[in-house]
Parts: structure tokens; C-alpha cells; sequence
């Protein structure tokens, strides 16, 4: 059934992947009607309303092209990262040492060395739960808009003593987003999906840690070649007024390490940074003032420097991710007003960020 009857004026815009229709409705059918309903179930893609100051708008979007996947790609990357944090847990745990020449030497890839990999699951499983729920809050909601996208890419990285076994994990979008909504629900989806999965893990985790010097409050966790010190959040700080009532630096168990990676993960994707998930969330709340906003929020990151080095490392990275550009891409219609319905994904998402914020990573 064709929708032109119910309209006003509509506006076709074609894409490489899709075509996005932004349609005013009729008055009469506006509700909408029941003839209007009907004829939207036969649409062949997504639609959502959008109330404007000349009446209510229809953005349709109807695919054009089905991207095929390269899942070869996907899979070895995960399986790879698997591996690498694994590594890490099992010489958190003290199931292997710390040595890296043992752990990459195949003469040592006995059923011992096996069985001690089994020890660091307690780390990469819910590490990489945390991870795979973030990217995929990105990508179901990006699907449900039509927009053509990658598979999670997870990245595998050094493990302990040298890093935790992973550099994260991204989704590459190809194509425009249509607008402020989209960017909106797409940058925030991420955040909250893994926040919930990283708060049960936290949880259980600083349960099962233990108490090793009742002379600091301070939380660490065993590298192989010591402990690291590591710095609290509020959400840290709240989760461990329940698991340990009295005073004493924390031990954290794997689990609970996982999920302090997972906050801090979380804090590092709401920088309101160019392409970072802030980033987007800004851009969709005030476009005007991101730019600015980026810029001194990357100087407060330098500033933050001067009492953990690992802020100037991430001040780097986040500076190289940005190709020296603050600025966030367009979208296809920036002046398609915020509808107040998303009002609480940005309370949410700035309430998350003040929860996670670690102003101390390392001391």
C-alpha cells in the first residue's frame, strides 16, 4: 500500500546503502489513523515519528543493499582475545608466571600450561561479556534503524605484565546517520548495555576479594610482577561499602578486576570526545558547542596528567583516534529537533559518567 495518500510532502534522500524519506502527514491522519497503521505494517523497513513545528513527520528508511560480512575475520579476532586475556587471569590468579618468553614458548604448551590457562577464565570470561554487551547495545540498535554496519571487531592485546590482554573491541559504521535521534540512541545503547552487565560482575567479584593491609582503602590487583595500585570511581567505592564493611586495601579477585576494567571502559567511551560514544552523546544533545566542549575536555585530560600518567597516555590515544579533529561528523538532518523522549538517555548517560569516573586510574 503506498503511503502517499496519507502525506503532505515527503522528501526522498538516497544513500549507498539505504533511502531515508522524511514525510509530513496529514493533519487527519497524523494519530495515526487506522488506514495509516495499516499501510506502515507493509513498509519495508523502519520508521519512527517526529513531532516538528510544522506538524508530525514520518522518517522511513528502506534498505537498498544487505552487506555480506566477512565473519572469518570476526571470529579469529574474538578467539584471539580469548586467548590473551585468559593469559591475563591466569597470571592475575597465580596459575602461570609472569615471564613472557614461558608464555609464548610452544615447548611450554603442555596439558599443565592447559590447565592453568583454565585459572584465567575467571578474568577474560566476564571481561569479554562486558565487552561483547557494549558493542552489542551498539549494534542491535543501529540494526533496528536500518543503518549499515560491522560485526564487533574485539582487539587483542598484550597480557600481564604488560597489559590486561585486550585493546577493547569497535563496530565500524559505514554509512551517515539519518539523525540526532539515531546518534543518540546508537552512542548511548553501548555504554548502558555493558554498565549492566559490568555492575552484577563488580559486585560479585569484590565479594569474593579479600583484605591485605588494613592500613590504606585502596583496591590492587596482582600483575605477576606485584600489585598495581588502581583508583575507585563512586560506583566502585558504593559496590564496596556492601562487600566489605571494614577498612583495608582490597586484593580483587579476577572477576572483580573484570569488572572494574568494565567501568572504567565505560567512563573512557562517555568522554564527550569526537568519536568516542560522549562524543556522539554531545553532538546529539547541543551540535553548536561540541567542538569546544571537546577541546577542554582533552585539556582537563592533560591536566588530570599531573596525578596519574595514564591520563596522557589516554589524552594520546583519544587525540590519534580523533585524527587531531574535534569535531563530530555530521548527520543527515541536524536540525530534526531531540525528541524529549530521549530526555533520560542523556540524564542516564552523564549520571553514568560521574558514577564511573576514575579521576585516579593509577596511582
Amino acid at each position: 500500500m503506498s503511503l502517499t495518500p496519507f502525506l503532505v510532502a515527503w522528501r526522498t534522500t538516497p544513500l549507498h546503502d539505504r533511502e531515508v524519506v522524511d514525510a509530513l502527514v496529514d493533519p487527519v491522519h497524523a494519530a495515526p489513523s487506522p488506514e495509516l497503521a495499516n499501510a506502515l505494517r507493509e513498509w519495508p523497513g523502519s520508521f519512527y515519528w517526529s513531532n516538528e513545528p510544522d506538524g508530525r513527520h514520518l522518517v522511513l528508511t528502506r534498505p537498498t543493499i544487505r552487506a555480506r560480512e566477512g565473519w572469518g575475520t570476526h571470529v579469529a579476532l574474538f578467539l584471539a582475545t580469548i586467548l590473551t586475556t585468559t593469559i591475563s587471569g591466569a597470571v592475575m590468579s597465580g596459575h602461570l608466571p609472569a615471564e613472557m618468553s614461558v608464555l609464548f614458548n610452544p615447548s611450554t604448551w603442555n596439558l599443565g600450561f592447559l590447565r592453568a590457562l583454565v585459572g584465567g577464565l575467571a578474568f577474560s570470561l566476564p571481561l569479554l561479556a562486558i565487552l561483547l554487551f557494549h558493542e552489542l547495545g551498539h549494534y542491535l540498535t543501529a540494526k533496528a534503524y536500518d543503518l549499515n554496519l560491522s560485526p564487533p571487531f574485539f582487539i587483542p592485546g598484550p597480557p600481564t605484565p604488560i597489559g590486561i590482554g585486550t585493546f577493547g573491541a569497535f563496530i565500524r559504521l559505514r554509512t551517515i546517520l539519518t539523525d540526532r535521534r539515531q546518534l543518540l540512541d546508537v552512542g548511548a545503547a553501548g555504554p548502558l548495555a555493558g554498565f549492566v552487565v559490568a555492575l552484577p560482575v563488580l559486585w560479585w567479584g569484590l565479594a569474593h576479594s579479600q583484605i591485605i593491609d588494613t592500613s590504606s582503602h585502596g583496591m590492587s590487583v596482582e600483575s605477576g610482577w606485584g600489585l598495581w595500585p588502581l583508583g575507585n570511581s563512586i560506583v566502585t567505592r558504593l559496590v564496596r561499602s556492601f562487600t566489605h564493611t571494614g577498612q583495608g586495601e582490597v586484593l580483587l579477585h579476577p572477576v572483580a578486576f573484570a569488572g572494574w576494567v568494565g567501568m572504567f571502559v565505560t567512563m573512557l567511551n562517555l568522554l564527550p570526545i569526537a568519536q568516542l560514544d560522549g562524543g556522539h552523546i554531545l553532538y546529539a544533545a547541543v551540535p553548536r558547542v561540541q567542538r569546544w566542549v571537546a577541546r577542554a575536555i582533552w585539556v582537563v585530560i592533560v591536566l588530570l596528567g599531573y596525578f596519574s600518567k595514564s591520563w596522557l597516555i589516554w589524552g594520546i590515544i583519544v587525540l590519534l583516534l580523533s585524527r587531531g579533529q574535534f569535531a563530530h561528523p555530521p548527520v543527515l538532518d541536524a536540525y530534526r529537533p531531540l525528541p524529549k523522549s530521549r530526555l533520560w538517555l542523556l540524564v542516564a548517560s552523564a549520571l553514568l559518567f560521574v558514577l564511573t569516573f576514575t579521576p585516579v586510574p593509577s596511582p
